[in-house]
């Protein structure tokens, strides 16, 4: 069970979708579990994995990092820069 305070936990998932005339994008969604906000819906066509730190950094100026990153095993995320910044 995550305690219900922030900067405990956060999620990092990519969500894909195309629009209406098919072109494909790509969002990168974190979450405080803790207080469930969301903390950030970065949208692209491309989200590689110095992008996803450059989101990270940005998000740790604003409120620091959480003690834990939850993330599944998409290739963004198990990068070794995003391993190695984590």
């Amino acid at each position: 069970m995550i305690e219900k305070v922030p900067n405990i936990q956060w999620a990092l998932d990519f969500m894909h979708d195309s629009l209406y005339f098919g072109k494909p994008f790509r969002t990168l969604n974190i979450i405080d579990e803790g207080t469930r906000e969301c903390l950030e819906i970065e949208v692209d066509t491309s989200l590689p994995a110095e992008r996803v730190i450059r989101v990270l950094e940005r998000l740790k100026a604003e409120r620091g990092l959480p003690k834990q990153i939850r993330v599944d095993n998409g290739p963004e995320l198990i990068s070794v820069n995003v391993l190695n910044y984590c």
